[in-house]
């Protein structure tokens, strides 16, 4: 068993955003040379994210952002989080901190048009992925 772990170091220019990482991790697996096993893609910020979703049309990332937004709105009252962030703190856990994908001949097993995202809900700011590759 083979472990492989890198970080991809992340800036983001907006409050929120999600930036595909998907190439990144990519190159990991591949020069990993695992050929069969898992990678974990992990992010250890609190107000940060991890998911997979579609990359063929920017508008779905809009429409994420869009809909993350009116369910857990930046200013809401009630918030008792005195840094004003209560809303990336609740939209990091809704969202997930992680994924992890199953590898095959060297390759990730993702769908046609999925990709790996990580999801910025209080930026701007320099952040980090972790890139854990676990196989054979």
């Amino acid at each position: 068993m083979k472990i492989v772990r890198q970080t991809i170091p992340v800036s983001t220019q907006n409050r929120c955003e999600m930036l595909d990482i998907t190439p990144a991790v990519e190159k990991i697996v591949r020069d990993s040379t695992v050929q069969d096993g898992y990678v974990t893609v992990y992010t250890p910020h609190t107000t940060a994210g991890i998911t997979i979703n579609e990359n063929a049309d920017p508008d779905v990332v809009h429409d994420i952002l869009l809909t993350l937004e009116a369910l857990v709105p930046a200013h809401r009252a009630g918030y008792q989080h005195s840094e004003g962030n209560s809303d990336a703190h609740v939209k990091s856990s809704l969202v997930g901190c992680s994924e992890r994908i199953l590898l095959e001949k060297g390759r990730l097993v993702l769908g046609t048009w999925q990709g790996i995202y990580f999801c910025e809900f209080d930026g701007p700011r320099s952040r980090k992925v972790i890139v854990q590759v676990l196989g054979e």
